[in-house]
């Protein structure tokens, strides 16, 4: 009897040892190789339904008057940060209805092309225009085993999927650090990616810089899985079999 209950706690111990998670597989970008990350090879580019902040300058700033009027809509909903910018959404096909200009098309392309997109059109209006444009609902979305899962607004597009994270209060303990989904929406179509945060090799994955809208997600380890299927009495069942089992250790002596 006493040989038999020592066996049952040496397999416990086993258990639990084993389900104890390694350096490896909590260590975020271990490795001795080298890896560099080009954000300019994965800006993200203009999509369907973006807002868009558009602002033009010029030394002659009255003739710049026709294309920063704020909207009914801006005055509003308090959106003037920057009282030039006019927002603007882009419709299905791509494009923005400019003041002056008509429709112009901007989906596809970068911040940056944009703006000299636009700059090029309003230079037959104005002397050397500058042109601003900042993206105002740039959103991703991290789900899962993380600390605080949401939806979180970005102020600029330069957003790694390691700054997600840490706005998400870095996973738990109970995350899979080796297989972090990416779900992102590419010419209508959603597409999803796997990264390992363990890796270095992820700051060569297409996903490590995220798109606006781009959802992360963070399975549950084996562990967590296991847990949720016992009652919330479960522990309390654990510790009534510890004291049975120390009990009947000491009687059998």
């Amino acid at each position: 009897m006493k040989n038999k209950i020592f066996n049952i706690l040496f397999v416990i111990v086993v258990l639990t040892i084993s389900s104890c998670a390694s350096k490896k597989e909590l260590v975020y970008l271990s490795g001795d190789q080298q890896s560099t990350t080009n954000f300019e090879q994965y800006i993200p580019k203009i999509q369907s339904s973006d807002i868009l902040a558009i602002s033009v300058s010029a030394a002659d700033i009255k003739a710049t008057e026709p294309f920063n009027q704020q909207s009914i809509y801006q005055v509003n909903s308090g959106m003037q940060n920057n009282p030039y910018a006019k927002v603007y959404t882009v419709d299905e096909n791509g494009y923005i209805n400019y003041p002056l200009i008509g429709n112009v098309k901007v989906g596809g392309l970068t911040r940056t092309e944009a703006e000299n997109e636009l700059k090029s059109k309003i230079s037959k209006y104005i002397v050397n225009p500058g042109v601003n444009i900042n993206f105002t609902n740039f959103r991703i979305t991290v789900l899962g085993e993380v600390v605080r899962p949401g939806n979180f607004t970005i102020p600029n597009e330069r957003v790694s999927i390691l700054d997600a994270l840490g706005m998400a209060g870095d996973l738990t303990i109970n995350g899979v650090r080796k297989n972090i989904m990416v779900i992102r929406e590419q010419n209508g179509q959603k597409q999803t990616y796997n990264v390992d945060l363990t890796s270095k090799e992820i700051l060569n994955s297409p996903v490590y810089y995220l798109a606006q809208n781009d959802v992360v997600y963070v399975e549950p380890n084996n562990a967590k899985i296991s847990s949720s299927k016992f009652t919330p009495n479960y522990s309390l069942w654990i510790s009534v079999a510890g004291v049975i089992i120390s009990v009947i250790a000491v009687i059998s002596k």
